[in-house]
């Protein structure tokens, strides 16, 4: 296609997606209050465990509003998700092969539930992070925690450990449509790893190593599946490839 309907195109695919995120958005407004409880469930449990005085503070006239707002989006971005990750790639789509677009149809259909259930595990470490970072203030002391940082931390929290569930399967994506072989993918097992933990340390306090590894270890368990896959792939390709050369011997 000419550049101009190209842009008309990408135009069309953001115009979808942003609407899917407001309607998301405005959707999940009415679970809010709910959520919200959850979330500051964890302070209450560490004020308690810890004997602390933990709050959240909600600084300016309007920043509960605003932390109301963001949560909705954040909400809506996470729930929209199978949307705009098709509008993503119903825009790269008309550039592959028919093969390569199943495979991507492949990757949809795998990414967004280890998107979710990457987004479970950090909700399940949340309430360890908040009780080990509230345990370094002095005992019986007052801890006033920003409500937009608190939530922004959440947010950061939820959507690095989903996007860590996910990368391995651009592993096996980047291998059925021919860029990365899977001996590659083997052969730097070593650094993956490392770049592996290094993130869970990121990701979660230095100081809780029984979190970092909690997050590391089914994120390595899913590497290792992707290497398993290519593998597989890898020699069926091979085999085919065998099976054509003989045929044209033939």
């Amino acid at each position: 296609m000419p550049l101009g309907q190209h842009l008309l195109e990408l135009r069309k695919r953001l115009v979808i997606a942003a609407a899917a995120i407001v309607a998301g958005a405005i959707g999940c407004w009415f679970l809010v209050q709910p959520v919200f409880s959850f979330l500051i469930a964890p302070i209450a449990e560490a004020a308690k465990v810890n004997h602390r005085n933990v709050a959240l503070n909600f600084q300016g006239l309007t920043s509960s509003f605003d932390v109301e707002i963001q949560l909705a989006i954040t909400m809506g971005v996470v729930l929209t998700s199978p949307v705009w990750l098709y509008q993503i790639w119903a825009f790269i789509v008309p550039g592959l092969k028919r093969r390569e677009r199943r495979y991507v149809y492949g990757f949809l259909g795998s990414a967004i539930p280890l998107f979710l259930v990457g987004c479970w595990v950090g909700w399940t470490l949340l309430p360890r992070l908040v009780l080990l970072l509230t345990s370094f203030s002095p005992e019986k002391s007052n801890q006033f925690i920003s409500a937009d940082d608190y939530v922004t931390f959440v947010t950061k929290l939820l959507v690095a450990v989903g996007v860590g569930f996910v990368l391995p399967v651009f592993l096996v994506l980047l291998n059925f449509i021919g860029v990365l072989g899977s001996k590659t993918i083997l052969k730097g097992w070593r650094v993956a790893v490392l770049l592996i933990v290094v993130f869970a340390a990121i990701v979660t306090p230095s100081a809780d190593i029984i979190s970092m590894f909690a997050l590391a270890i089914p994120i390595v368990a899913l590497y290792f599946v992707a290497v398993l896959i290519t593998t597989l792939h890898d020699r069926s390709v091979a085999k085919r490839l065998e099976s054509f050369g003989a045929e044209i011997a033939v």
